[in-house]
């Protein structure tokens, strides 16, 4: 592994990219320039300044903004994942998401004239909208996807895989299930039940609750991830990145009182309009065979994030 290579991580101020870039920058060998325009991200989940790093607040969606990024930093890889997230905040601002169309075709025309070695690009689960299969597969699971948000993931997918065609441009896509850990913000589900629970509040759960989820550790996100750059696996191709392991949200509300050993009581609110699937959980084989390990628990991921929200709350 080269120890000059260039990694530019777009949305790394949010959960995931931040992540990626924390432990990018703890292995060395890379240098890492995270760009982000801090519209729901945060410098606190960046890496400590020092070597192997650097950021810029840039917004992607504005090409005479990001270009001269690119042409300073003249990246090697580029992880595209930079984008408006959240279910609620999505619905509520669907011109947003769809301005997430210029960043995707900024950031795959710079790559394409920088001679970039590979994109990685952060889709979502939301692209197979409402499932008609379990578990949902890359290659054969129909994309029933509607919404803005998961609808300018679809684009996205198509933007790599026309970008690849038609100038050779390398990519790998991964379809992120419901990643979570101690740099996600209360926006969702896991991060805002033990924020509540460990403040002894109510736990508001949407409808029954038995709508079902598989919840990924962030940790085993980015270590598939690194993987994938480090091994030269999954090139031109779409991968999911989450647990196979279903949880209803209400089950995920008790777990979290149960291991929190919270005084908290759940409470329900009427369910969502649009954007709440019934059901979801991928087929992860690619990531389980590259990992070769078993994932780590959501139980297990509980007590991490709630450790760390506990320091910040100081509670």
């Amino acid at each position: 592994m080269s120890s000059s290579r260039r990694i530019l991580i777009t949305g790394g101020a949010g959960n995931v990219g931040g992540s990626l870039a924390r432990e990018l920058v703890r292995r060395g060998g890379s240098e890492v320039l995270v760009v982000d325009n801090l519209q729901t991200g945060t410098v606190e989940k960046l890496p400590p300044s020092g070597r192997g790093f650097s950021f810029i607040r840039a917004d992607v969606n504005d090409y005479a903004d990001i270009a001269p990024v690119f042409f300073g930093f003249r990246p090697d890889f580029v992880f595209h994942y930079a984008a408006t997230v959240g279910v609620e905040r999505t619905t509520r601002n669907p011109m947003m998401v769809l301005d997430d169309i210029s960043g995707i075709r900024n950031v795959l025309t710079l790559c394409k004239g920088l001679n970039v070695q590979r994109v990685f690009y952060s889709s979502s689960s939301e692209v197979y909208g409402e499932p008609v299969e379990f578990p949902q597969k890359e290659d054969s699971t129909p994309l029933n996807s509607r919404l803005p948000y998961a609808v300018v993931k679809n684009l996205g997918e198509i933007f790599m895989k026309t970008f690849e065609r038609e100038f050779g441009l390398p990519y790998t896509v991964f379809r992120f299930f419901n990643t979570y850990g101690p740099l996600q913000s209360t926006d969702f589900v896991v991060s805002r039940f033990i924020t509540q629970a460990l403040k002894g509040e109510d736990i508001t759960v949407y409808g029954e609750g038995d709508q079902s989820r598989t919840f990924c550790y962030v940790d085993d996100n980015v270590a598939f991830q690194i993987q994938c750059l480090d091994e030269d696996l999954h090139i031109n191709d779409t991968v999911n990145v989450g647990s196979d392991r279903e949880v209803s949200v209400l089950e995920l509300a008790n777990l979290v009182i149960e291991r929190l050993g919270s005084k908290s009581k759940v409470v329900h609110k009427p369910a969502l309009k649009e954007g709440d699937m019934r059901r979801r959980v991928p087929d992860n084989g690619k990531m389980r065979q590259a990992l070769g390990r078993e994932l780590i628990s959501i139980e297990e991921g509980i007590d991490r994030t709630a450790e760390f929200i506990r320091a910040n709350l100081k509670c």
